[in-house]
This record gives C-alpha cells, structure tokens and sequence, in this order.
C-alpha cells in the first residue's frame, strides 16, 4: 500500500468554524476526535468527510437518479484524499412507527420467522395436539362427512396476500382449461385481458369445481382433490355456497398440517406468517400493534356525585343550550329522572342508552297546554361517539380528545403478542415466537445455547445455520451493553444512546471491510460497566479492516484508542483548529485542556459538606411500570440529586414516565398518563416543574437561539421604539424576518437562494438583494447604538452581552446563554446546526432566564451530552446556583464527574432488563460507596479515591 493510502488527508476545510485546517487521519485505526462543545468536531467529522463521502456516492449514479434524490451541496474543503465509502451512526432515533422493534431494526426477528417457518412444530389451538398431515383419501373422507348433501365450491390457492396485477396467471389458468377464479373473496369468470390493481394486496383461487356432496358425487371429488393439490401446492379450500350464490368462510385442506381431532388446518407456514407487519401474520383485532384503545367509563363520568347539569358527563361539561342537552332532556323524561339528579340516581336502562345510544319513541304530556308531543330519539351514544371519533375523525386535536377517555390496553385476542392464533401455536423448543421476542437478550442468548440437543435430526439440518447467524447477531447486542432489552421492545421508545448502538451493532454484522465508520458519542447513556464492552465492539470493527472515526468525550474511549485529534482551543469562532495530534500518550503531554482533565491538572471539585436541603420529600410508593418492582422513590428537596444504575435499571421509567408525568398533572393539568403507582406525597412543597430534555429546538433553519428564547422579541421592540422607527411608523414585526414589508422578499428572509440544477445538486447562494442581511434596505436603515437589525443577528452571545448590557430584558436572556457555556454561538445561528448539547443548553438557558420560585423541580436527563470536561464544569456551576436558591434538581447521568458532585445519589439496578427495577442504595456518594451490590458504588469509589 502506497503511503498516500494509509491516510484520510483533508485539505483546506473551512466548513462553519473550521479554520481552513490540514489533517491527516490514519485509516484501519480507532481515531478519537475530542475539544470542547462547539470547537469543530461534527464540523470536521459529519459536514466535511462525511459529507464529502455522501457527495461522491451520489456522483456514481446516472444523471437521471441523481435527479430524484436531490444533490448535495459540495462541502468547504479544498481537497480530500484516501476516502473510503462513509457510513455514519449518529444519535437520530429511530423509527416513530409502533410496528418498529428491536428485533425488525436488528433483523434479528427476520430470522426467527424463518426459523419458526422452517423447523417450528405446529400445534392446534383447539386441542394442543401436534399438528398431522393427510393424504388424499382422509381429506376426501373429511369433506364427504362434513360437507354430506351441500353445495361447496372446491378452490386451489394460486396467490396469497401479494401484490400485482397477475395478467398473464390469469391467461395461464385460462390456457389450463379453467373458467372460473375467485378474486379477494369474489368469484368471478375470466375474460380476456383480466387483470387487477397492480398496487393492492389479492388472494386468488382457481374454481376447480361446484359439486353437491353425496354418495354419487365421490369419484368426482376424488379427482377435483388431487387437481386442486396439484395446482394449490398441496393445498385446497372447501367453501360452502348457498343458494343465493353467496360464499361463506372457507376451510383449508392440506397434505403438510391439519389438526387429527378437529380437523382444523393451518396454511403452510412462511415466513410472513409470523410477521406482524404483514396481514398474513398480523392479529386481525389489533392490525399487529398488539395494543388497542378502549373506552374508560370512570374518565367519562369521573364523579358520580355530579349531576349532568353539572358537567357529570366529562365529554359534554356543563349544560347549555345544544342539540345533544335536548336529547339527554328527552331521555330523561322518558325514564323520570331529571338532569340535576346526581349520576347515581339515574336508572340502568337510562345509562345504557346515554352510553351506547339508541332509537327510540316517546310521547310527552304538557300540562299547560294539555296537548301531548311525539318525539323521536335516535341517539348515537357517548362513548360510540368518542369511538366514532377516534376511529374516523382526520383532525390530530379532535383524536387526542377521544384518545383522552380511553385506554390504551393489550389486545384481547392476541394478548399483546401481535400475531394471528395459528402463528402463535408453531413451536421450538416448547416456545413460541412471541415467547422469544419477549425475552431479554441476556436469556435469549442463553435459550439458544441450550437449544440444538433438543432438535431433531431433521431440525438441526434445516436450522443449523440459521441458528448459527441468530447467535451471532444476538451477540452483536450482548457486545454493545444492550442485554436487558427484549425483542419486542418498540424502537420510539429508546434512547438516542440506544438507537445508536443498536445501528452499531447491525454494522459490525454486515462484516463490512474497508469501511471509514464515523460515530457521534456512542457512549451516551452507557453506565461505565457497558463502556469496556462499546469500545471491544469498535476494536472488533477496527480489526475487520475498516477505519472507525469516533466524536467523543469519554475518558476511557480515549485513551483506549490508537490516535486522538483535539481540535480547539474554544469554541465557536475561537476554536476550528488542530491543537493536538497523535497517540493518546503523547495527547497526555500536550497542554491542552483535554490533556489536563486527563493527567489530573485540572479536577471536579468536590464539595467538602453535601447540601442538607430544605428537610421536605416527595415520597412516590409502588412504582410498578416497565420494570419497576414496586419500588417507593424518596426524593429529598433543595438538594441536587443524581439517579444513577447500568443502562435499562428502570431510571427513565422510574423519573421520566412516572414521576415527572405526575408533577406535571399536578400542577399544569398534562395529559400524559404516568406509569402505574399506589401514591405520592409532598407535592405541595413544589410549584413549578422543568423538563430539560434533548429534543432539537427547531426543524427549520428560521428557528435559532434568538427566536426560543424570546430575546428577539424583546431586541425587535427596543428596535420599534428608536426614534426614526417610531417617525416611519414602523412596529415590532417590521423586524422579523418572518413577515413580510421588513423581510427581503426575494429570499422571503432567508439570506440565501436555493438555485435549482435539476440532476446536479442544489446551489445555494446569497441573496443578491439583501447581500444574506434577510430584511430590506429600509428596515436596515433603522440603528441602534450604530447597528442594524441583521448586524446584531450576527453577533456572538458575547459580544450581545455587552452591546445589551444597559437593557435588562435583554442582558438577562442573553447572560443566562454565556452562563451556560454558549458564548461562543451567534444570535442568528440556524437550530438545525447546534449540537444536541448546545440546545439542550438553549432550553436550560431559556429555562434560567425565567423567575424561579425557590420551590421548583428541575429535571434534566442526561445533561452531559455532548459536553467536554470544562463544558461539564461550566453546567454544574449553574445548577448549583440553581439548587442555592432552594430549588431542586435532579439529574439522570451516568458520568461520574457529575455524579460525584451531587448531594444525594438514587442508584437503581442491580442489571438491566427484569433483572433491574430496584433501588439498591441511596445517600451521599461517600454514602453508597459501602454498597458490595452497586456498579455505580463500584466505579464512584475510584472516582473519589476512596
């Protein structure tokens, strides 16, 4: 290999902050790029190389694909040499779909279906007995006597549940001498040119006969059995006709599978058939989401001391004067009550009809006139309407109002598992698909390794070597720390963490060679235990023969690899540079602040007296979701507190889905239903609850720190009062770049133009009209202290500070942003750009920037995300002067400098998975230190040198 090719070289890059930097990076190593948040590393890593590999990928396609995908911009790089194909593994989540799983995003399910289509034993769900095949004379004897003197129709299944417009099986069948094909349940003659919606799923058959069954008839049948078979791959369906010509439900016969006692028999088993992503698999009452939503009557009539007239009826509310008051007045008449009764008092069959509706007739006597009047009440029903509305309404708003008196619960049929009945009774081993997916990793694996003595001779030869790639696969997970969770978990339900170590772990099963594999902090969410098994998995991908380029913070991921690129020295416009190259040895001897949080140079203070708070507790009992084990949360206030345990111990489902749900209900009225619990106290020591969480701030490249903080509004007011903005008339939406007369319409705001190039890629540039300044010349010609709107857009926090430090709206806002460690950052910058980090940071900023109580709670998880040592260091500082005022806030983190500043440590484990759920030990970090059982206990004792 040449020299050139032992090296990623780039060139002159000058993407964002970069300072038109030479690197080279050498290839089949693990290479750590590290410096602090906002110095240039996903500049470097993902809008340089990445970008650069993406663009070249794109170039090899025609012209004419290139069209569809839509080009991609050319990064700022001079040149880029040695490059590799690129795959990126970044912290998206994944899938938002509830049929996504770990098992279908890992294709570790795909191969069970083909497992359990292969080798599964089927049983029937009759009578568990093993499934049997037939031969043609006991099928004949099974239709003669259950079919004796009927009208049946004998079909061969040709198509089951594909797509296609099957022109030509048409002319085939045609050709064979049949007339008849039954088409998605109808039975129709075929004519020439028949086809159908190429888009659409069908199931066609072939009318092999119309018989009626009788002694006479049997030859007949004999022959239209083996010809059905042999065109229906060993199978046939038997439907009854009536004698208005109508078909009824069918009934398989087949050679493979058929129940010896019932007679029941299954369609011959494909993969699909255990897919619940598939209508061949899928349970027909849930559609394969194993979930559906059913009405809670206690949400419809909450208290049955209330009477309709007084909003006893949660859906309607209080009386007034509509079409629906009406009938509940006729319906009270017609069963003498009156609607000021309280709910309790109102009779059965009146509740029944309010409910589930009804028509009926009814004749009211007026006294004052003495006449009588006829109605008519043809009412719908409560909770049909609620159903109706959820079901068929288009409106998000008018669904999550439905959503709101109904709850989600497992499907009755299914019970949860997804599947049709049959795909659940094919089994290995005693269990069935949906008992596997519903397993842990950890026992999975486990599972298999004690399957193969229990095969069959002909099991093992069909299912060795899928066995053997399910093993690898499940290996691949136990490798990445990802061992407590389960098959049939839902992907929108994991962490950006997790998603992306579940990718990683695809990754390193497609064996790839020669592949440049760049990841963004794989670490995150990852207990210290799991990290030595993250960076196994990276050295295994390394040693394949790929080149693995990692952005990341942690300490043990550094020095674990073989070269580490700090780029620096600060953020934002004061960094984009190289400040040190080479060996994670020679990093150690450089004068870096990475290299002095590693040698030891610079530290965490720790605090020489813990806070003692304000003596008050949240005390949250039986907290049994996920999985949780009854566990009873105590949660000191006017501390920092830190929760901690290995990844999956129940941290999430313990703080975010139980106990913020429930402050958030108590004090702003959310939604969102918390995970089951028996009580909680203490909640009127709080008054306000924050969420900091690391969702993205906008989607759209008009969002930016300005707008979600609120700053703007207040810089375009003190705009709109300067005295020429005041004799032009012009008011505070004059200056955004959002509406229109102050924005410059040629780019509608933008500052750039998108130049269409059809097959080649998109060019964006600036706007010749406002020259990138967003807002026309007139709105430009307003200034304050010298300055135009667009000229304090592209101001740094830092230097705002100090333009605005005489205007306390603004200072305030804009110092909170510096206080957090973002000063580097530009007003105008678009949120699309800013790392999960720096927005995480915005919305803290935001948060701080807001008059706080002394009683509130703060929630942040993970707030270490994408943040160096010093960055860490600038975020506790804040959070402690949070928790100084009395506030309380409480982390979920697993970086131990955090962890070992805290005041009080919640540790939850012992494993992850169903081996979790606990709280092992709770108390000051010295504190849980004692704790034999605790990880945690385990890796902070050497942290605090104990």
């Amino acid at each position: 290999m040449s020299r050139k090719q032992e090296y990623i070289e780039v060139l002159g890059a000058r993407v964002h902050n970069l300072k038109n930097i030479d690197i080279r990076i050498p290839r089949e190593k693990l290479v750590v790029i590290t410096g602090i948040s906002g110095s240039g590393k996903s500049s470097l890593a993902f809008d340089t190389i990445y970008a650069e590999g993406q663009r070249r990928y794109i170039e090899t396609f025609s012209a004419y694909a290139r069209q569809f995908l839509g080009g991609l911009e050319r990064p700022d790089v001079d040149k880029i040499e040695g490059l590799s194909p690129v795959i990126a593994i970044e912290q998206k989540t994944t899938s938002k779909s509830p049929r996504s799983t770990v098992g279908t995003i890992t294709e570790v399910y795909d191969f069970l279906r083909l497992l359990y289509a292969r080798v599964g034993i089927a049983y029937s769900y009759n009578t568990d007995e093993k499934m049997v095949s037939y031969s043609d004379e006991e099928i004949h004897e099974l239709i003669m006597k259950d079919f004796s003197d009927q009208k049946v129709i004998v079909l061969s299944p040709v198509i089951k549940s594909r797509k296609g417009h099957y022109r030509e099986l048409f002319q085939q069948i045609s050709k064979q001498g049949f007339v008849r094909v039954r088409v998605n349940g109808e039975i129709k003659e075929i004519e020439r040119g028949m086809k159908l919606d190429r888009y659409k799923t069908h199931d066609i058959e072939i009318v092999i006969d119309r018989l009626l069954i009788n002694e006479s008839s049997g030859k007949r049948l004999m022959e239209s059995i083996r010809t059905a078979m042999y065109h229906g791959d060993e199978t046939l369906m038997i439907v009854k006709q009536s004698e208005e010509d109508l078909v009824t439900q069918p009934r398989y016969f087949s050679r493979n599978l058929m129940c010896p006692t019932t007679g029941i028999s299954y369609p011959k088993p494909e993969p699909n058939s255990f897919s619940f992503n598939s209508p061949k698999g899928a349970c027909s009452t849930c559609n394969g989401l194993g979930k559906v939503h059913e009405i809670n009557l206690d949400k419809i009539i909450p208290d049955y001391q209330l009477s309709i007239k007084n909003g006893g009826l949660a859906p309607l509310g209080e009386e007034k004067k509509s079409w629906i008051f009406k009938q509940l007045g006729h319906i009270a008449d017609k069963f003498g009550f009156s609607l000021s009764d309280p709910m309790k008092d109102i009779p059965e069959a009146a509740m029944q009809l309010i409910l589930y509706g009804g028509k009926d007739k009814l004749e009211i006597n007026s006294k004052e006139l003495g006449v009588s009047r006829k109605y008519e009440i043809d009412f719908e029903g409560i909770s049909n309407f609620i159903l109706s509305q959820y079901n068929d309404s288009q409106s998000g708003s008018i669904k999550r109002w439905a959503k709101g008196f109904m709850d989600e619960v497992n499907c009755d049929v299914c019970k949860g598992d997804r599947l049709k009945k049959e795909a659940l009774y094919f089994k290995v081993n005693e269990k069935s698909i949906a008992e596997l997916s519903g397993m842990d990793i950890d026992h999975l694996a486990d599972w298999f390794d004690e399957l193969e003595p229990k095969l069959s001779e002909r099991q093992l030869i069909i299912g060795s070597e899928i066995i053997k790639e399910l093993r690898t696969r499940i290996q691949f997970l136990l490798d990445v720390g990802l061992n407590y969770l389960a098959l049939s978990r839902g992907s929108k339900t994991l962490s950006g963490g997790e998603a992306q170590r579940i990718r990683l772990a695809t990754q390193i099963g497609s064996q790839l060679v020669g592949v440049l594999y760049i990841l963004d902090e794989p670490s995150i969410g990852l207990h210290q235990r799991d990290n030595v098994k993250l960076i196994e998995s990276l050295q295994k991908l390394r040693d394949l023969g790929n080149s693995v380029l990692v952005v990341e913070h942690d300490k043990d991921m550094m020095i674990a690899s073989d070269y580490v690129i700090d780029i620096g020295p600060e953020a934002g416009k004061h960094g984009g540079e190289i400040i040190s190259i080479g060996t994670p040895k020679e990093l150690l001897n450089s004068k870096t602040l990475t290299a002095d949080y590693l040698n030891g140079t610079r530290t965490f203070e720790i605090p020489e007296l813990r806070r003692e708070g304000s003596g008050k507790e949240i005390i949250l009992k039986g907290a049994k979701g996920n999985n949780l084990k009854n566990v009873t949360l105590k949660v000191p206030l006017g501390k920092l507190i830190g929760v901690t345990g290995v990844s999956g111990s129940g941290k999430s489902s313990l703080v975010n889905e139980t106990l913020y749900p429930i402050l958030n209900r108590h004090i702003y009225k959310a939604v969102k239903e918390p995970l089951p619990y028996k009580s909680i106290s203490g909640l009127e020591h709080i008054d306000k609850i924050i969420d900091v969480n690391q969702t993205a701030i906008g989607r759209t490249p008009r969002s930016n720190p300005a707008t979600y903080t609120g700053v703007f509004g207040e810089i375009r007011s003190l705009f709109a009062k300067t005295p020429e903005a005041m004799i032009r008339g012009y008011k505070p939406g004059r200056f955004s770049f959002n509406v229109k007369d102050g924005r410059c319409e040629t780019c509608k705001g933008g500052g750039v133009r998108v130049i269409e190039m059809n097959f080649l890629p998109d060019v964006e540039v600036e706007c010749e009209t406002c020259q990138g300044k967003r807002f026309t010349r007139e709105t430009l010609e307003i200034r304050y202290k010298g300055k135009s709107i667009s000229d304090v857009l592209n101001m740094t926090i830092e230097e705002a500070v100090k333009f605005f430090e005489l205007i306390p709206k603004i200072y305030i806002k804009l110092k909170t942003i510096e206080d957090v460690g973002l000063g580097y950052i530009t007003l105008g910058q678009q949120s699309t750009t800013l790392s999960g980090g720096e927005a995480q940071r915005i919305k803290l900023a935001a948060e701080l920037s807001k008059r706080d109580t002394g009683n509130t709670f703060y929630i942040l998880d993970e707030p270490t995300t994408g943040l160096h040592f010093e960055d860490i260091n600038i975020l506790m500082k804040v959070l402690n002067k949070l928790t100084d005022k009395g506030n309380t806030v409480l982390i979920i983190e697993h970086n131990l400098d955090v962890v070992k500043l805290c005041d009080h440590v919640i540790d939850i484990g012992k494993e992850g998975g169903m081996k979790g759920g606990k709280i092992l030990c709770t108390g000051t970090p010295e504190e849980i230190c004692g704790n034999k059982q605790s990880y945690t206990a385990r890796f902070l004792k050497k942290e605090l040198n104990l």
